[in-house]
């Protein structure tokens, strides 16, 4: 490999992640489920792309979330208008309240291309309701993977969240990015957790002694 071992300048502006890559190569079991009584999953067809990235940045801006705000308008629609890309909305009453994005475009697989929940919901027991539709709805006709990724920047749960749902871990990456909020994609005051690193500037001397 290329990457050797110790540290690695990352460029001004941009982000470093670990990303860890999962799959399940047989269905798993749910789990049980609590809190779920106000929930629901509504299939939300060819969704209008102004809809799905202000659902997006709901769910993802505190993780950082960019790809898909980064994305060009033609392509994104592209993708949200394919009949083997689902999107789900996670209601909480009549509020949208998560996003769930299942991707069948590769022969027996299905990936697990967005999972996350409105602030207000993590840590409800939301997440474990819709991991359950999610492997209800993944798991059909000749798939037989199903496969998602997280990275560093994610929810610290996340992780062992997936592995606790069925997933096993099978590769590491490491990814660099330009940091979204220096590129205006997403508020500079997101994922407060996450310092932001300007680009410094270096100043002379006064010139005064």
């Amino acid at each position: 490999m290329d990457l050797k071992p110790g540290f690695h300048a990352v460029p001004e502006g941009h982000l470093a992640s670990v990303v860890t890559h999962l799959e399940m190569l047989a269905p798993a079991a749910p789990r049980p489920e609590h809190g779920a009584e106000t929930l629901r999953l509504d299939l939300v067809r060819s969704p209008s792309v102004d809809w799905y990235r202000a659902l997006f940045r709901t769910v993802g801006a505190d993780w950082l979330w960019f790809s898909r705000l980064d994305l060009a308008e033609e392509e994104l629609e592209a993708v949200l208008s394919d009949l083997l890309v689902e999107v789900h909305v996670l209601r909480d009453g009549s509020a949208e309240a998560g996003l769930l994005e299942l991707d069948f475009r590769q022969p027996g697989q299905c990936e697990l291309a967005y999972f996350g929940l409105a602030p207000a919901l993590v840590g409800t027991g939301a997440g474990r309701f819709l991991m359950n539709r999610a492997l209800e709805l993944a798991w059909r006709g000749d798939v037989r993977r199903f496969h998602v990724h997280t990275c560093t920047l994610d929810h610290p749960g996340a992780l062992p969240f997936y592995l606790r749902s069925g997933f096993s871990a099978y590769r590491r990456e490491v990814e660099v990015a330009p940091d979204p909020r220096l590129q205006g994609v997403l508020p500079r005051d997101a994922a407060r957790h996450v310092p932001l690193i300007c680009e410094r500037t270096v100043s002379g001397a006064s010139g005064d002694g």
